[in-house]
C-alpha cells in the first residue's frame, strides 16, 4: 500500500496532463482540416496578395522623404490643437467655448 500515497502526491500533474490530452485530442477531432480553411479564405487571401504586389510595384516599396518649403514641413501648418472647454454664462446656461491653438 506504498503505491497510493505516492501516486496521491502527483496528482495535480496527473491532472494537468489528463487535460492537456483531452483539450488536444478533442482539437484534432473537432476542428477543420487546413485545406478546408484555405479553401474557404482563398478569395481573401489572393486578393490582399494582389493588393501587396501593387502597393510595392507602384509604391517603390517605401515612404516618400519629407519636403520642406520655406523652412517648414509640407502640411505642418494644418495641423491645430482642438481644446473645448464648457462656461456658465450669467443666466445659468452652459455653453462650449472652443479655442484652437497653433504649435510652432
Amino acid at each position: 500500500m506504498e503505491i497510493l500515497p505516492k501516486l496521491l502526491q502527483y496528482k495535480y500533474p496527473f491532472a494537468v496532463a489528463a487535460a492537456v490530452t483531452t483539450v488536444t485530442v478533442s482539437i484534432v477531432l473537432v476542428a477543420p482540416r487546413m485545406l478546408t480553411v484555405l479553401a474557404y479564405f482563398w478569395p481573401l487571401l489572393a486578393s490582399t496578395a494582389v493588393l501587396v504586389a501593387v502597393m510595392v510595384a507602384f509604391g517603390g516599396g517605401m515612404s516618400q522623404p519629407e519636403i520642406e518649403m520655406q523652412g517648414t514641413k509640407v502640411g505642418e501648418g494644418l495641423m491645430m490643437d482642438y481644446v473645448g472647454s464648457s462656461v456658465v454664462d450669467g443666466g445659468g446656461r452652459s455653453q462650449h467655448v472652443v479655442e484652437f491653438q497653433r504649435w510652432e
